[in-house]
């Protein structure tokens, strides 16, 4: 399992019956996890002094039945910083467990740029959401491009470039389809050192075309391998779809990445430690391919 230690401004304090309890900041969240199947005693006393509490629906859906936070405040993990907005759906707009990642290609990047200062390093950050892999790509001196459909996120992400001290760092903002753009990079014969990506388990494309990850990532790892450069860094691959293996990324990875560039490939989960029980809580699952 793959964990960040580095955190001081987020803290999951403890876990049970369905229910994470976290630190955001100053604020404690109740927030709902389906990972949570176990049933304990809830013993840490922030259960009972929440700031706010998100709440599903018998009907569907759910929102937030108590918000004693302001609608916006800030983290920061090492030099990064990041806007926090309760949103619908449980969202607060960063994924904490994600860190373990950015510190992960961080690393890849800072040693390349020691070996070659001069070069310059793209990276490609597909359905980027709020840009916590953009900052940190882009912090540890990669070019970025940053694409997400959502038009909000993307304005969230710049947002968190300002808190970061990266407003002027090189990144590129798009709103678009990933798949559309990635075809049309390929047209362009446009490539990156370092690709990464967390698709959504389903969704919709612009033309009303079903997006389902498991019939899709793939084709879709396929057509982005070929957007590599000749002598490329790292290829990252996150899912949050429930029974899909990072094994079977993975392998995905092995036929379509390491057989043409060589390398290493890593699959793991990524998790959150549990303060209360000193556990960790799995938090979706990661692929990873680099080279040596």
């Amino acid at each position: 399992m793959w964990t960040s230690q580095s955190w001081t401004d987020y803290e999951l304090l403890d876990a049970s019956d369905g229910e994470r309890l976290e630190r955001w900041g100053k604020y404690i969240l109740i927030r709902p996890d389906p990972q949570i199947i176990w049933k304990n005693a809830a013993r840490h006393p922030a259960w009972k002094n929440a700031d706010g509490i998100y709440r599903r629906s018998n009907s569907g859906g759910g929102g937030w039945v108590k918000q004693k936070m302001p609608q916006e405040w800030n983290i920061s993990y090492k030099n990064l910083g990041f806007a926090l907005k309760p949103m619908g759906f449980k969202h607060t707009g960063l994924f904490p467990e994600q860190a373990a990642n950015w510190d992960w290609f961080s690393d890849i990047i800072k040693r390349a740029k020691a070996k070659e200062p001069n070069r310059q390093i793209k990276v490609l950050n597909l359905f980027a959401y709020t840009g916590g892999a953009t900052m940190a790509a882009a912090e540890a001196g990669a070019q970025v491009v940053h694409v997400d459909a959502s038009k909000g996120m993307v304005a969230l992400a710049k947002e968190n470039a300002s808190l970061s001290g990266l407003s002027d760092a090189p990144i590129r903002y798009i709103v678009d389809d990933c798949k559309k753009f990635v075809e049309r990079e390929i047209r362009r014969g446009n490539k990156y050192d370092g690709i990464i990506m967390d698709p959504p388990s389903y969704g919709r494309g612009p033309s009303g075309e079903v997006w389902k990850l498991e019939d899709s990532i793939d084709e879709f790892i396929t057509l982005t391998a070929q957007l590599l450069s000749a002598d490329p860094l790292f290829f990252l691959v996150n899912s949050y779809t429930t029974g899909l293996s990072p094994l079977t990324m993975s392998y995905i990875l092995e036929l379509k990445v390491k057989s043409v560039y060589g390398g290493v490939i890593e699959s793991g989960e990524l998790g959150l430690r549990v303060t209360q029980s000193g556990a960790y809580l799995p938090c979706g699952a990661s692929s990873r391919w680099f080279k040596k």
